[in-house]
């Protein structure tokens, strides 16, 4: 994705899937053709940890693990806010 390249970002997605539903997990990330790395929260450890109640919740972390911003859920035109965000944190 060129603005990952035009702002240094590394995306990390966690699954709260449980047992039940885990097996799904990388057919839909794959079936998207997503090239994040991705990992699999599933007894919700890091679900408890950083307080998340609703998905999607995005975290922003700067490049020495900072807590910058944090979003839950998604409307139309959050991506334009989070890479305004990512450019002013590179400049």
């Amino acid at each position: 994705m060129d603005w990952q390249k035009k702002t240094g970002v590394k995306i990390i997605i966690i699954s709260i899937d449980d047992s039940k539903s885990v097996d799904r997990v990388a057919p839909f990330v794959n079936g998207r053709g997503w090239e994040f790395e991705s990992y699999l929260d599933e007894n919700s450890v890091f679900k408890r940890a950083m307080n998340v109640i609703n998905v999607p919740h995005t975290f922003v972390f700067d490049g020495s693990g900072k807590l910058v911003q944090q979003h839950t859920s998604y409307a139309v035109g959050d991506e334009e806010e989070l890479y305004e965000l990512l450019i002013q944190m590179n400049e």
